[in-house]
């Protein structure tokens, strides 16, 4: 998410999906922002460092071709990168600055928010041209390939904005709360989850019924993350330093995990069932035991951890550090420990 007064640690721009990991390459993708490139890390945990366009801010994989795109907000680009050879393939230009990025496996569609307007960028994965389709500004971008919608997320809005892939048609969807941060899809309940920062709920919406109910969370309810496994709802709130645990099923959340200070990201490991947590101000990842609902261990994770990733093969978890906006290291591998 992008930085709002009084609720980030620094004034620059964020993105949940700064650092990703693909089961199809088996590589772990790191934006590094002070070096204009991105970190590749295989299993083997080598790493080499490809140069893309200035400013990398988010990273997407199509799981199908195995492309990885890379957008670069002062470029205002996405790069291109062959899965298989790590070269850059193509550089597309997008309406302004890119910031958020999801891919439409059928379609071969990247969706491409731009900061500071009100511009969406298509761009085609056979060809890389791109499009630009008047949207309305947005933070957060969840694509459900099947039902063929795409949803947009916008912080100074109470909606969403949802783009049929097939018809073009533009439509709103309530969310319930002014000031939405994180957002999140469990297709097979049918759920949208939208947090709101502004009550301090998790917005669970119907997408059969278009209704929208809340679910109490904490103060500033930031990063939201389903697992599909168990159905469980996490939800990390920056402001109480707390994990929310929401029954899917029952959309009750009665359980609250006490994690570190300003948690900011969550990354789930389904084979293990563990939910990884990052702690902006204290430079920590909580580990939670998703059986028991307590955290299991607190390990460091670098200066500023705001994003993280999992590889369930390796068991090792993979966090995007703020520090790496001023030439400090881009990302940190926790491994000991996490066994």
């Amino acid at each position: 998410m992008q930085a709002q007064p009084g609720a980030e640690p620094s004034t620059t721009l964020i993105n949940r999906d700064a650092v990703v990991y693909s089961a199809v390459t088996g590589k772990v993708y790191a934006v590094d922002k002070a070096h204009s490139a991105v970190w590749i890390i295989g299993a083997d945990g080598e790493a080499k460092s490809v140069k893309v366009g200035a400013g990398p801010e988010a990273i997407a994989v199509n799981t199908v071709t195995r492309k990885v795109y890379v957008a670069s907000s002062t470029a205002a680009n996405v790069s291109v990168l062959d899965g298989k050879t790590d070269a850059v393939v193509a550089t597309v230009p997008t309406a302004a600055r890119p910031y958020a990025i999801a891919v439409d496996v059928l379609a071969n569609k990247v969706y491409v928010s731009n900061t500071f307007s009100n511009m969406l960028t298509v761009i085609d994965g056979a060809t890389n041209a791109a499009t630009n389709i008047k949207t309305g500004s947005a933070d957060a971008i969840v694509v459900d390939a099947e039902a063929g919608k795409v949803y947009l997320l916008g912080y100074e809005t109470d909606a969403l904005t949802v783009l049929d892939t097939d018809s073009g048609a533009l439509s709103k969807l309530s969310a319930g709360a002014m000031h939405l941060w994180g957002l999140a899809l469990n297709r097979a309940a049918g759920k949208l989850y939208v947090t709101h920062v502004q009550d301090g709920n998790l917005g669970v919406v119907d997408l059969k019924a278009q209704h929208e109910t809340t679910v109490p969370a904490g103060a500033i309810p930031s990063a939201v993350a389903v697992d599909a496994a168990t159905g469980r709802v996490y939800v990390a709130n920056y402001g109480s330093g707390t994990v929310t645990v929401v029954d899917g099923a029952t959309d009750r959340g009665d359980t609250i995990v006490k994690v570190g200070n300003h948690p900011q990201a969550i990354a789930i490991d389904r084979r293990r069932d563990i939910v990884a947590v990052a702690n902006t101000m204290d430079n920590t990842v909580s580990l939670i035991d998703g059986k028991t609902a307590r955290v299991w261990k607190t390990l460091p994770a670098g200066e500023h951890p705001y994003a993280l990733a999992v590889n369930e093969e390796t068991q090792r978890i993979y966090v995007a550090n703020l520090a790496a906006n001023v030439g400090g290291k881009a990302f940190t591998v926790i491994s000991e420990g996490v066994e």
